[in-house]
């Protein structure tokens, strides 16, 4: 035991194991342990199941962050980046770490560390392995283990030239689904003659591989690679058969290997990998090992759900429960590949002791296979319909006496014993320790338990707060059963609805297929994700322009007949046909040549109303049609812009008279709320955005029922978000505390970011806060340095291309689009 109050708590290795054991370390004994991190990759933790969909597109690197930077900041974490550790003296309790070269290959100039510990996990995975082929270290090949292999990969992609897949196996398929849909022609190698032998029988390999072939990916099997062939880099491959395949891309995924020599030089005890007992200690006992460089009961592990098995067993034992073992168990395996459903666990392998039940629907596409010893599942196959993979999948690791359901247990359990179930009922059958989420180790109860206990009403909830269907999707048919067996008639599944009758896509679907399939127009969207109507309706356009506008900022040109007749004339109409135009007054100031300007505008074109906003703005209602543009012309000759009053965008900010004028101003309110509209004007998003300043906690500007508000205190800046005061009233919710302006300015440009980026159309900012979770938010804006400057310096990037005045634009010439609507756009604003 170390003399100081906290046991020092070293880790090898920062990938999701080691995360998870961290993580339930810390819900248990937050204080017990000072705990360091050695990470070889320079980045923090995130999930590397999700790795396919960053490949394909899917998804970007910060949406498969598990631990931000915040998340180690909050718990008191040392975190070294781009640290391998070198050497493990366990005679003096220390682990060294050496820097590694940056990506360009510069040797760091950060000298070694060494840290003590009390208690020592390793993990340091595996490595992938590479084939001994000659041309093997050309320049071109690469393996797929982590994301600088992603990285890498988009990279030979951008050619849109050739690559070759060596490896048929669980890897190997979704690198090729990957590459194939960033553009590149790819082939897959594969050495044994079906696809996926170790995970599945040779009839739903075949499948697969038909499946494979239909999205234009050529399979060779049976294929044995001779050599890689290249002059100063890869050019090709060649099979042992004769055959060449030419290749700018050559991509190993033939299996890992644990990775375990700085335990082997440190003299702890290994075989295939570092062998533990149950409790996960290795021959050392203060040293814990676990992931997949660990060799519990005799095996190593590559899939998720052993592995945080592992983790919480470590956790159990750090906080002195010595009941938690490792026990070794089957698992399941599924593809993660848009478009193939695929299940498989336990032994498939035909023995004479052993029955199996198949079930075929060639016109479906469905195929399943169920082996049986001793009326007991041991293993299933299934292709086309999974939906019942987890119900066996219980029952096999149950051992489930099946004899009483045999002649229709192969139908499902929607028929378990001959009677038609509805799959919430059968979901609801299932006891509470049932495995829902194999990737984050999600059982039933949790669930449950979540759903009743913080009333849960929809998927995105439950994924915010169970991480539940939140990796790789593949259980979200049964969380929505969940959800509908807990609520009844009143789960309304609006989540995962269509966003209108042209398609069978929900919002977030549709923006996810933008950019994994580079869609830069509404036609091309419109033939690739096969719209049901020839061009769309009022919901969706509008919707579909907003999402190319926010996905390809500077590349997309504005569509404004996809726009409301308000958005579309820069100007709200009213109930006699006339118009409102409401000119931008920054911060709610203003001066007497504006209010000049206005008074002469007014008196020349007749102008029956002026009115004083909610937002310290001046409106100017009933003006005519045709006197448009020259209100518009007058007003940019007075140096007025456009309030986009009108807009799904930044209305306004309200402020107070802070520091300047008032004797209980702590800050200066009225500048930030400028800063912060010239900064914001012109950005489109999902909904109106309305933003206020308050000076104190006085809260003069109303800054607690707004989108997005500032109190001004003594020691900085209070950012508050998701406030309504319109159909619906509610307060804000604090995101958090800052010290600066600037940093106010970066928090917030951060949050409208992550808005514009995840928000559906027309849904405000507290419905998408209360959808996908505060703390969530909270997360990836206070806690995560990173994620919260890369979402900063996106939104300034696509500034550039947004601050546009509408008027001036008119009143130039420049902007030629006519007044006249589209018919089917013509329907007033709903979301107003």
């Amino acid at each position: 035991m170390a003399s100081h109050a906290k046991q020092r708590l070293v880790v090898v290795g920062n990938g999701m194991a080691p995360g998870r054991a961290l993580e339930r370390l810390f819900e248990t004994a937050p204080d017990a342990y000072e705990v360091t991190i050695f990470n070889a990759e320079p980045r923090v933790n995130y999930d590397r199941i999700m790795l396919s969909p960053v490949l394909s597109g899917d998804k970007s690197f910060e949406e498969i962050v598990i631990h931000g930077d915040g998340w180690y900041v909050k718990h008191g974490v040392t975190l070294y980046k781009g640290a391998k550790v070198t050497k493990i003296d366990r005679e003096a309790r220390t682990v060294t770490a050496e820097f590694v070269p940056s990506r360009s290959g510069q040797p760091s100039l950060q000298p070694p560390v060494t840290v003590p510990y009390d208690k020592l996990i390793v993990a340091t995975g595996s490595n992938p392995i590479i084939i001994p082929v000659p041309g093997h270290d050309l320049p071109g090949v690469l393996s797929y283990r982590d994301l600088d292999d992603v990285e890498a990969m988009l990279l030979a992609a951008k050619s849109r030239g050739k690559a070759v897949v060596i490896g048929g196996g669980l890897l190997g398929l979704e690198a090729a689904a990957g590459l194939q849909a960033q553009g590149m022609d790819v082939t897959v190698v594969h050495l044994m003659p079906t696809l996926m032998e170790r995970q599945l029988d040779p009839a739903a390999g075949h499948l697969l591989q038909r499946a494979i072939e239909a999205r234009g990916i050529k399979v060779l099997t049976r294929a044995n690679t001779k050599a890689i062939v290249g002059k100063g880099r890869v050019e090709g491959v060649d099979l042992d058969n004769g055959t060449h395949l030419p290749a700018d891309l050559v991509v190993m995924a033939v299996g890992i290997r644990p990775n375990m020599q700085v335990a082997k030089e440190a003299g702890i005890t290994v075989n295939r990998g570092i062998v533990v007992d149950a409790m996960m200690r290795t021959s050392d006992p203060d040293i814990f090992a676990l992931g997949e460089c660990a060799e519990a009961d005799g095996q190593v592990f590559g899939l998720v759900a052993p592995l945080y098995e592992m983790a919480n067993i470590v956790a159990c034992q750090l906080v002195g429960d010595a009941t938690a073992s490792f026990k070794s168990s089957a698992t399941a395996t599924k593809l993660k590949v848009t478009g193939i459903n695929l299940y498989s666990a336990g032994d498939f392998a035909e023995a004479k002791d052993r029955e199996e039940i198949v079930l075929r629907d060639a016109t479906r596409g469905v195929y399943r296979r169920l082996v049986l010893k001793d009326n007991r599942i041991i293993g299933a196959v299934m292709y086309g319909d999974t939906s019942d993979g987890p119900w066996f999948f219980d029952m096999l690791k149950r051992g489930t006496d099946v004899a009483d359901m045999r002649e229709t247990l192969i139908f499902g359990q929607n028929y378990a014993g001959g009677i038609p179930l509805d799959p919430a009922a059968a979901v609801a059958a299932l006891p509470d320790d049932a495995e829902i989420c194999g990737c984050n180790g999600v059982c039933k109860g949790k669930i449950t338990g979540a759903i009743a206990g913080l009333g849960l009403k929809s998927l995105d909830e439950v994924r915010a707060h169970t991480k539940a269907s939140a990796s790789c999707g593949s259980c979200t048919g049964l969380v929505e059963q969940l959800l509908k067996a807990q609520l009844g008639d009143t789960y309304n599944p609006a989540a995962v609805q269509p966003m209108c009758g042209c398609t069978d896509l929900g919002h977030d679907d549709v923006r996810r297929l933008i950019v994994a399939k580079e869609l830069r127009s509404i036609p091309q969207l419109m033939q690739e994700l096969e719209w049901k109507t020839s061009c769309g309706c009022a919901k969706c356009r509008p919707a579909l322009n907003y999402y190319m506008i926010c996905s390809w900022p500077g590349e997309y040109v504005d569509d404004s007949q996809s726009r409301f007749i308000n958005e579309r004339v820069h100007a709200n109409i009213q109930k006699d046909g006339t118009y409102s135009v409401v000119p931008r007054m920054w911060g709610g100031q203003t001066s007497a040549k504006e209010l000049r300007a206005i008074a002469d505008i007014v008196d020349k074109y007749k102008i029956p109303t002026v009115k004083v906003t909610g937002g310290q703005r001046i409106d100017m209602l009933g003006v005519a049609k045709e006197d448009l543009p020259g209100v518009w012309a007058d007003l940019s000759a007075a140096g007025m812009v456009s309030g986009h009053a009108y807009a799904k965008g930044l209305r306004t900010v309200k402020t107070c008279v802070g520091t300047d004028w008032c004797r209980f101003g702590t800050q200066d309110s009225t500048g930030l709320g400028v800063k912060l509209e010239k900064f914001m004007w012109g950005s489109w998003t999902p909904a109106k955005v309305k933003l206020a300043v308050s000076g104190c906690p006085r809260n003069c500007a109303e800054a607690t029922c707004k989108d997005i508000g500032v109190i001004c205190i003594e020691s900085g800046y209070d950012i508050h978000f998701a406030g309504a005061a319109g159909l619906e009233i509610k307060g804000t919710e604090l995101l958090g505390h800052v010290a600066t302006e600037e940093e106010t300015i970066e928090a917030i440009g951060a949050l409208t970011q992550l808005y514009r980026e995840q928000g559906r159309y027309l849904e405000r900012i507290y419905k998408w806060a209360k959808r996908v979770g505060l703390e969530t938010i909270r997360q990836q804006i206070m806690e995560d340095g990173e994620r919260r400057r890369a979402l900063y310096d996106r939104f300034v990037f696509s500034q550039q291309f947004a601050q546009n005045d509408p008027w001036a634009e008119r009143a130039n010439g420049k902007d030629a689009h006519e007044f006249t609507p589209v018919a089917d756009l013509t329907l007033r604003e709903a979301a107003e």
